[in-house]
């Protein structure tokens, strides 16, 4: 049953670093939160790398990095955007889009000629698709007071916008191109050595935020604001660390997969529960539909 804890921690950790991110990013009045969150989850990142580095026999090299850099960079930039959205668009519709880079990916795949899918993938890929533009038709059309209406006991308000369904998208293509890039450097790297040198360029790329926007905009970064990003932070990356133990149990992959790839759904459960969002039948069916298909490609994923 070890799979099966590790997987569920996995689920727990990545949707509560959803929560978290969002709770760190949402104030519409902090122009540099999501830079905020980058140099919070480069330190924590960073933290991990030093230990990976000191304990572990991890065969590190600074031309391993360079090799990675690109990938790193795809990674880095979706969470950046991605964390820039969280101010504008509820967790309970960014969530869903954003964790289907997955099946994107995939298409990217089949397109490139590099990999021949099942027919339930194939559904699957029908359903997240019907299900992100769903979500962007039922967030543009909505009427404004229905929207006030079912905001009205929510801990963040928000207005109709292009924007806000727009940076998850951009999230989820950058999250794919990151995806299918490291498909293809990883054929030659060790992963312990890529992963390592992902967190040190989050390190890096988080320093430069902080450098930016305490010293060039001169923003405060203020201790109350900041747990939470730090929380979800090292959410993050304890789901990184049980992810990789989990689909390590080959003979159980096909079972940890999808449980983890639904972890978007326990995200729009707590942001329900805590931050007090509600959303359109509209809404929840498209979600259902987008989660459904991830799951799908959950089963079938390897």
């Amino acid at each position: 049953m070890k799979w099966f804890v590790l997987s569920i921690v996995a689920l727990l950790c990545w949707s509560f670093s959803d929560l978290f991110s969002k709770i760190g990013c949402a104030d519409s009045r902090d122009k540099h939160s999501a830079l905020k969150m980058v140099t919070a989850v480069g330190v924590v990142m960073g933290i991990h790398a030093a230990y990976t580095l000191i304990f572990t026999d991890v065969e590190f090299s600074f031309s391993t990095m360079l090799t990675y850099l690109p990938v790193s960079l795809l990674y880095i930039s979706s969470m950046t955007i991605g964390y820039v959205g969280l101010r504008f668009i509820e967790l309970s519709i960014s969530s869903p889009i954003c964790n289907s880079s997955g099946t994107l990916a995939s298409v990217i795949s089949i397109i490139t000629g590099m990999a021949v899918l099942a027919k339930a993938q194939y559904v699957a890929i029908a359903l997240v698709a019907v299900g992100i533009i769903g979500l962007g038709v039922a967030e543009m059309t909505e009427d404004d007071d229905l929207r006030a209406a079912r905001q009205s006991k929510g801990n963040y308000k928000y207005t109709k916008s292009v924007l806000a369904i727009l940076l998850p998208v951009i999230y989820c293509l950058l999250d794919a191109l990151g995806s299918f890039a490291d498909s293809l450097v990883l054929e030659k790297l060790d992963e312990d050595a890529a992963n390592t040198s992902y967190e040190l360029t989050f390190l890096i790329c988080g320093i430069l935020c902080f450098i930016y926007v305490k010293f060039i905009k001169k923003d405060k970064f203020l201790p109350k604001k900041e747990v939470p990003k730090y929380v979800g932070a090292a959410f993050e990356t304890a789901g990184q660390f049980a992810y990789i133990y989990a689909i390590a149990d080959q003979e159980h992959f096909a079972l940890s997969a999808p449980i983890i790839s639904a972890y978007c759904a326990a995200s729009v459960l707590w942001g329900r529960i805590f931050l007090k969002e509600k959303l359109s039948w509209k809404h929840y069916l498209c979600i259902l539909l987008t989660v459904a298909g991830i799951v799908i490609m959950g089963v079938y994923d390897g």
